[in-house]
């Protein structure tokens, strides 16, 4: 009888597993490398003192007074984290949400505190209207539809109230056409031409926006957000608004979400090679906290594996829940 041969004969002059024998070896030939100096940490600043309430649906985020936000944001930089973005959540609301530029509200009034106790903390504001607005949505409704300009005229308030109070980036996240140019504009006009601009130039009408809207009380009372925000099976509609944004003068242009548009984010750097950021948004995050609350998945090898591939698609800043954690293990 003839026995089976227990090796092959074949000769292999490369053998591709040499480069995956140690941890060092395969952090030597490591191609997508993370650094907590591209993660931007949100923070939820809310009216009081002392308040740290936890989300419900996104285990791990907090609303937090400014004297809260003020401590999370120097712990952050503890751990590496040198950026944060604020989202307002005012006690009182209006149709026209004129809190977003009242220069004594939550994220104004943060943007100063941070800056005078960590000066080097960089501080990204979220300018949009769904936060205060009595109607969740993210503009001026004019016979229940969103009016695009008067929408942009109240965002330039806010952009410029923001300017004012010391943040370094503002971030317009409307999707109102035209607001980019008209933010800029302001900006320059009033003394802030080195404010930078971060779009939200691709930004999805998504299913996983929810645990957001819990955070934010943003959701809206009627309708949806399908007439400005982008169609999920559109890519090249994507190319179109981010070059567009660019062309107004957006510094900084983002995707989002990330992990479900990581096709997006590739497509959208290989286009432009711009700084680009991709935003790994409340359902994305709730989703691995829930899968690992149940044992189903490791947290800390999920959260490493997804913020790698939102890396390896081409963004150049994460926007994510995980951003302490994931420095911490960095």
């Amino acid at each position: 009888m003839t026995h089976a041969r227990t090796h092959s004969t074949l000769t292999l002059t490369r053998r591709l597993r040499r480069l995956r024998r140690s941890a060092s070896m395969r952090a030597l030939v490591r191609e997508t490398r993370l650094s907590p100096d591209m993660f931007v940490l949100p923070l939820f600043v809310c009216e009081g003192e002392g308040v740290r309430r936890e989300v419900p649906s996104m285990p791990g985020v907090f609303n937090l007074s400014v004297d809260e936000a003020v401590k999370e944001a120097a712990s952050a930089r503890g751990d590496g984290v040198k950026s944060v973005i604020l989202f307002g959540l005012p006690d009182h609301k209006d149709d026209i949400g004129s809190l977003a530029y009242d220069p004594e509200a939550p994220v104004q009034t943060a943007i100063r505190a941070i800056k005078a106790e960590t000066p080097d903390v960089l501080v990204i504001t979220d300018v949009c209207l769904c936060e205060y607005t009595d109607h969740g949505h993210c503009g001026i409704v004019i016979d229940e539809e969103i009016a695009n300009d008067p929408t942009v005229d109240q965002l330039v308030r806010a952009a410029v109230s923001h300017a004012a109070a010391g943040a370094d980036i503002v971030a317009p996240s409307d999707m109102m056409d035209g607001r980019v140019a008209a933010i800029r504009t302001a900006l320059d006009e009033r003394g802030f031409e080195n404010t930078a601009i971060m779009s939200y130039a691709a930004k999805y009408c998504s299913a996983f926006y929810g645990p957001f809207r819990d955070a934010a009380d943003s959701t809206p009372q009627f309708g949806d957000r399908r007439s400005h925000q982008m169609d999920p099976a559109n890519a090249a509609e994507a190319l179109r608004e981010v070059e567009q944004d660019i062309a107004e003068g957006a510094d900084i242009v983002m995707v989002k979400p990330a992990m479900t548009y990581l096709d997006v984010i590739a497509r959208v750097k290989d286009a432009f090679d711009h700084p680009t950021a991709a935003y790994h948004v409340s359902g994305e995050y709730a989703m691995l906290k829930a899968a690992a609350r149940n044992g189903w998945i490791d947290e800390e090898r999920a959260m490493l594996e997804t913020l790698i591939s939102i890396r390896r698609a081409g963004a150049d800043i994460i926007i994510t829940y995980y951003a302490r954690d994931a420095a911490r293990v960095l």
